[in-house]
């Protein structure tokens, strides 16, 4: 154990590995400036420093020469007593010591203070006495003002401002004309100089801006495509390749980029790469640094790669417009604003940069002047797409240096740019959030959307320029919120470029946020309550979702009044489902759209023994454009409590050319039922399940798993089963039972094991009314069905259960074996004076509480037609 007053610090570099590097530790009080202790270690060991028991307790502040190091933990914190021991982070500077790159800050004055846009205006300072510049002069020899935005002019810039304003009357940015900078002179702690700033009455804010990083850490012919993952299908990735534009019409228009203009906002690209060049991208602001080529090519051929028969292919291959801005040599407010004044209401701006603060790292919104560049982008219709940082960092937790959560959507302080913010995932699934040994993704409230942080397979470059860059490297590794970031910004293209080939007209940066942050059309994290980092966006989902609504949605109905949402409601009374005994010589006439009988459940369901029988489909489309050669496959199965797919039996299949959208009622040719075919006279229920070449039809045999049963009957609407039937609610004096109608049926167990299953029978029969179970005896001791009331017939195995005929009866729940079927009948027996009505029974079949599976009988006079039915009597 460490003794008391010591301190342990740790040098790591961005890999998490050691530094070899001699370095001089100083720890400065932070209000004694000249109380400080220094040591020249080895940046390789751990280091120690003793004697702080000596020394006053509180905040002091840390610091390490040579300078191409920094500190991700900026102070610490010295006790008087006990004992201190720190692990201490140290990783290289950003940009210290690379060309071009100059210590700085930010000054912003308050919206009140009235400065010409100019550089080099101290004089005016003075002479209007906003503040001492003449102090600043003598304290930081050389300290100049200067521009914070140089990209426009500032006629531009107030024209851009007064537009935000009108169109977003909610836009709180203040002036960016208020904002400028100052350069340190040599040898000059940023810090300090901000902290001059501070003093003065008409500064606003005053900081240290850092320098910035990126956030490190037809498809076939595309060799490498098959390495892309996260352009498959939910919940691998978002599904890139279903809203495609492709030959044969899948797809939709407008979902590969066409029509749209994106920029991407970092330090380093090579244009001219093999998989890139055809997209003509250009620099439109600041220049080019070597050393970040590799990211910047690295994010474009994610977006935008081309499809040609080189390496992969991008989100969006056929953007119309790609460009970038750089904040080398310049300054990341002033690259918005550059990108700005190139883009267009609905187009894309990719934000690849993060910001060191202290121990934290963190989106480029943090800084006040970035925030309000990117609050002006948005209130002026761009949307605007943020990586949120690979520091690790739960950012509900960040304050600023007035106290504020400003990343904190449940705080009063929070601020909201209106940016996508992306964190990152891991690319297997269940995705979680990336939480790696040297890096892990930024999480918390402000995140919206989070996409592959690893594994990404894109272009790649060399950095030149000696030897030149590689136009022609690839990599498999790209990582980081670097990486997820494009993938959504991909997404917000082709949501985009759907939305305008459909629509006429593009998405607002509200709209496209709520769009893609959708848990109901996003892929979920593996603990999204520990993750935080949003859901990734399911394209398929939000082309088929009702706000773009692009998909054909071709659904059956399980009931009069189902309009093909999930819902608890009959799951067997289907109207579309027509069984006749001689063929209709014009099926849409007679059933469909316009035809009067779109609503009757009434319109044939006895099949005729010893002919050919005919059975039509009725189908609806809710979707937003026609589908094509649906197919509707039949079945027929005895009448059960639950139409278990073991009892399924094919009767045939037929194909309907076109399913125009409108939700209009269609109707399917004749499917001939053989009469050689047809078991026997009766009653059955009819199972009838529909689909496209984009949602094909599943057969029995993907349902023999109990779940993916449970879950096909809930949550879809291409299946349906008519267990309804009419009959004569007058008994057969022949029968075995003169005084009762007996309505037979079979009580299923599961396809895939026993399981624990119940049975409810509801009846609305008048007074005088009597109703019966009569089923095997082993059945009803499952059902636990033991009274003095339960009537049992020892040789025939059977037993009888009164049931309430004005009500509902609840019978079980038993544990039924798998495949099992117990031959049950219900026993009607109606008053000879109340039959000249018709009557309901019910079936529900339950497990764990949930209707699995239910079948009805209409008892009606002898004779009896529905009247607006132009179908048989009742026989």
């Amino acid at each position: 154990m460490a003794k008391q007053g010591t301190i342990h610090l740790k040098l790591l570099d961005a890999e998490g590995r050691p530094l070899p590097d001699r370095v001089d530790i100083e720890l400065r009080h932070q209000f004694l400036s000249d109380l400080k202790v220094a040591r020249d270690v080895d940046g390789s060991k751990t280091i120690k420093i003793d004697g702080l028991h000596q020394m006053p307790q509180g905040l002091y502040k840390l610091l390490v020469r040579p300078r191409q190091f920094r500190v991700t933990q900026q102070f610490v914190n010295v006790k008087s007593s006990g004992v201190t021991e720190v692990e201490m982070p140290i990783g290289p500077r950003a940009t210290d010591g690379e060309a071009g790159y100059k210590p700085r800050i930010v000054v912003k004055f308050k919206d009140f203070v009235e400065l010409p846009y100019e550089d080099a205006i101290e004089p005016e300072v003075e002479r209007l006495q906003i503040g001492p510049w003449s102090q600043i002069g003598k304290e930081f020899p050389g300290a100049t003002l200067r521009r914070m935005f140089t990209s426009l002019p500032e006629e531009r810039i107030r024209e851009l401002m007064d537009r935000a304003r009108e169109m977003d009357p909610d836009q709180s940015a203040p002036s960016l004309l208020s904002y400028y900078m100052v350069d340190c002179p040599p040898g000059v702690d940023p810090q300090t100089l901000a902290d001059a700033f501070l003093r003065w009455e008409t500064v606003e804010t005053a900081y240290f801006d850092p320098p910035g990083s990126e956030p490190q850490v037809s498809p076939a012919d595309d060799p490498r495509f098959a390495n892309q993952g996260y352009l498959d299908p939910a919940p691998d990735g978002i599904d890139a390749e279903f809203v495609w534009p492709r030959a044969g019409g899948a797809g939709f228009a407008g979902g590969d980029g066409a029509g749209l203009r994106v920029i991407d906002l970092e330090r380093g690209w090579t244009f001219g790469h093999e998989d890139l060049a055809a997209q003509g991208a250009t620099l439109l602001h600041g220049s080019i640094r070597d050393g970040s080529r590799a990211h910047g090519t690295a994010v474009l051929g994610e977006i935008c790669a081309v499809d040609n028969a080189l390496g992969g292919i991008g989100i969006t291959p056929h953007v119309t417009s790609v460009d970038a801005v750089s904040y080398w040599g310049s300054n990341r407010p002033d690259a918005i604003l550059a990108a700005v004044d190139r883009l267009s209401f609905g187009d894309i701006l990719l934000i690849e940069a993060q910001v060191p603060l202290g121990i934290w790292l963190l989106p480029i919104e943090a800084l006040l002047a970035e925030f309000d560049a990117l609050r002006l982008a948005t209130a002026l219709g761009i949307v605007v797409v943020e990586a949120a940082g690979n520091g690790g960092h739960d950012l509900d937790t960040y304050t600023d240096g007035s106290g504020t959560a400003i990343l904190n959507r449940a705080a009063a302080g929070f601020r909201d740019s209106g940016a996508i913010m992306v964190g990152a995932a891991t690319s297997a699934t269940p995705h979680s959030r990336c939480d790696f040994p040297t890096w892990g993704s930024n999480y918390g409230s402000r995140i919206d959307c989070y996409a592959w942080g690893e594994n990404v397979d894109t272009t790649y470059s060399s950095p030149g320029p000696n030897p030149p860059p590689s136009t022609t490297a690839y990599t498999s590794a790209f990582n980081g919120t670097s990486s997820a970031s494009p993938i959504i910004t991909g997404a917000a293209l082709a949501v985009q470029g759907m939305a305008l080939a459909s629509l006429g007209y593009r998405f607002s940066p509200h709209q496209m946020r709520a769009l893609l942050s959708d848990p109901a059309t996003g892929t979920a994290s593996a603990n999204a309550a520990v993750d935080r980092i949003g859901v990734m966006p399911n394209l398929r989902a939000i082309a088929e979702g009702d706000v773009l609504n692009l998909a054909h949605d071709v659904y059956i109905r399980d009931y009069v009044g189902d309009v093909g949402d999930p819902h608890t409601g009959a799951i067997s009374a289907s109207p579309d489902v027509i069984l006749r005994p001689v063929a209709v010589p014009d099926p849409q006439a007679a059933f469909g759209q316009g035809s009067g009988t779109e609503n009757l459940s009434s319109l044939g369901y006895v099949a005729e023994a010893g002919q050919d029988n005919y059975l039509y489909v009725r189908v609806r489309n809710r979707g937003g454009s026609d589908a094509a050669n649906v197919t509707a496959d039949v079945y027929w199965s005895p009448v059960a409590s639950l139409v278990a797919p073991n009892l399924w039996h094919l009767v045939d299949s037929t194909t309907i050319a076109n399913v125009p959208a409108g939700d209009l009622l269609t109707v399917s040719g004749a499917i001939t039922w053989p009469a050689a075919a047809i078991p026997a006279t009766g009653h059955y229920c009819l199972v009838a399940i529909i689909g496209t070449d984009a949602d094909p039809p599943p057969g029995p045999g993907d349902f023999i798993d109990w779940q993916h049963f449970r879950r096909f009957i809930q949550e879809n609407n291409n299946v349906t089963w008519r267990n309804f039937n009419v009959v004569d609610n007058e008994p057969d004096p022949d029968s075995a039972d003169p005084d009762f109608v007996a309505l037979p049926f079979v009580v299923p167990g599961a396809a895939d094991r026993a399981r624990q299953m119940g049975l409810e029978v509801v009846a609305r029969l008048p007074r005088g009314a009597k109703l019966v179970l009569d089923a095997p005896r082993h059945f009803v001791d499952l059902m636990r069905e033991r009274s003095p009331y339960v009537v049992f017939d020892e040789e025939a195995g059977r037993a009888r259960v009164p049931l309430n005929p004005r009500g509902r009866r609840v019978l079980g729940p038993g544990l039924l074996k798998a495949k099992s079927t117990a031959d049950v009948r219900l026993l009607v027996h109606v008053p000879e004076e109340a039959r000249k009505a018709d009557y309901q029974v019910f079936v529900r079949q339950t497990s764990e509480g949930e209707e699995v599976g239910r079948l009805t009988w209409r008892l009606a006079p002898r004779g009896w037609r529905d009247p607006c039915d132009p179908g048989l009597p009742v026989s």
